[in-house]
């Protein structure tokens, strides 16, 4: 028998021992949870891009990974999302509230959701230092009512492609600079080869190319207040010189049904002499029409007596549901950073939008033997400096252009008189 005063000894150890094995195993079992809590409370960031897989997969995964390295709490989920489809995507995560962390869109569609106080408020968010590294222009571009909804990403400018044969045909020996200009080398490609010297699509829902070239005749397309401004002596000129060119038989009948797909299709059809677009199709062209791309080269955009230039932009910008809002401003910062945007904008063949960037000597000098490519780009940049988005910011930008292009249209087919067509189109959007 154990004697009591030893027994009372060995229960109070026992008891001892299973209390500070308790407590080690609670610790442990803390220790493990807190582990996996902390596993669980790294942030992740959902990334949604506009059309960029497969070209640029491998540039966005390593990307990724060098946030992730320097970031160890912060992960991302990258999303592309196919350009058609993105709208309707974007607005119902928003409305549901599910949105993603970080989107790729351009300020005339993400303004419409500013106007809805969808985005996170960046002014708060971005000191002056930061935003003084983007371009001044472009980062007003995301701006609605004074406030910041955007960081810029990359650029482009829109640049004249034209077929150097078919203007040599035409007896034209400079490309135009002015529409006053581009009426003439119409009229005169029109007469001397049968064919049409550009086209440019009037359809309400695609390229916002006529919007714009009514702010570079000189139009003010809205006021201070919002209300329609086109009712003016410049916005019935700027509506004549369009009814014209189509009564004249110098634009073809389909720009009132086809967007501005076909005038690619047309320009590498060699079916036009003229095309407006960014520099990157240059490659497209060569791709598909290597004759065409073999007598096409590059000059600066057309533009009006203002000396306006457009420049299109796409950005990033935060849901203001955003469940994790300071990490996504972390990587969408670091997205659109000097290093990142110079990479990019080479891989892709575009315009970055940070002062540095832009800066360097591949979009400065134009290198020896220079491809028609090479050419364009350093073009490109020049017409940056002074570009900028020439449409105004408005929350529904896009029923301010269908309602011009409806009523230009019916001029165009003898339906209305263009003094008609403004004063209607005016009246509708202040309605």
């Amino acid at each position: 028998m154990i004697p009591i005063s030893q027994f009372k000894k060995f229960t109070i150890w026992l008891l001892f021992g299973l209390l500070t094995s308790w407590i080690v195993s609670c610790s442990t079992a803390n220790i493990s949870t807190n582990q996996k809590q902390a596993s669980s409370a790294a942030a992740n960031v959902e990334f949604w891009t506009m059309q960029l897989q497969p070209q640029f997969t491998d540039y966005f995964k390593s990307l990724i990974a060098s946030f992730e390295s320097q970031n160890p709490g912060i992960k991302v989920t990258w999303i592309d999302v196919p350009w058609t489809a993105m709208e309707n995507k974007i607005l119902t995560a928003v409305s549901a509230k599910t949105p993603p962390d970080v989107v790729n869109l351009n300020p005339d569609f993400a303004s419409q959701l500013a106007g809805r106080n969808a985005w996170l408020d960046l002014d708060a968010k971005v000191s002056d230092t930061i935003r003084s590294s983007y371009l001044p222009n472009i980062w007003k571009a995301s701006t609605l009512n004074g406030k910041s909804f955007g960081i810029p990403w990359y650029l482009t400018t829109r640049l004249t492609i034209y077929n150097t044969d078919l203007l040599k045909q035409a007896g034209i020996t400079k490309t135009p600079v002015t529409y006053a200009e581009l009426a003439q080398v119409a009229q005169q490609v029109k007469e001397k080869t049968g064919k049409y010297a550009f086209f440019t699509t009037f359809v309400p829902q695609d390229s916002g190319e006529v919007l714009e070239s009514l702010v570079q005749m000189g139009v003010t397309l809205v006021d201070a207040r919002g209300k329609a401004a086109f009712n003016s002596p410049q916005g019935k000129a700027a509506f004549q010189y369009w009814v014209d060119l189509y009564k004249k038989g110098l634009l073809p009948r389909e720009v009132l049904t086809q967007g501005h797909r076909h005038a690619i299709d047309l320009y590498q059809a060699g079916e036009t002499a003229l095309l407006f677009s960014g520099g990157e199709f240059l490659e497209t062209v060569g791709k598909n029409a290597p004759t065409i791309a073999k007598v096409s080269a590059t000059a600066p955009q057309v533009t009006g007596e203002n000396g306006k230039k457009n420049v299109a932009v796409m950005n990033v910008v935060i849901p203001k549901d955003s469940k994790q809002p300071d990490a996504a401003l972390k990587f969408a910062l670091y997205l659109t950073n000097d290093n990142n945007q110079l990479t990019f904008a080479k891989a892709a063949g575009v315009l970055p939008s940070t002062v540095k960037s832009l800066s360097d000597s591949y979009f400065k000098d134009v290198p020896t033997n220079a491809t028609t490519i090479d050419k364009a780009r350093v073009i490109s940049a020049q017409e940056l400096q002074q570009a900028e988005v020439l449409t105004p910011r408005l929350k529904d930008i896009k029923r301010l252009q269908k309602t011009i292009y409806e009523n230009l249209q019916a001029a165009m087919l003898g339906e209305k008189t263009v003094d008609r067509a403004v004063e209607d189109a005016a009246s509708e959007w202040n309605g």
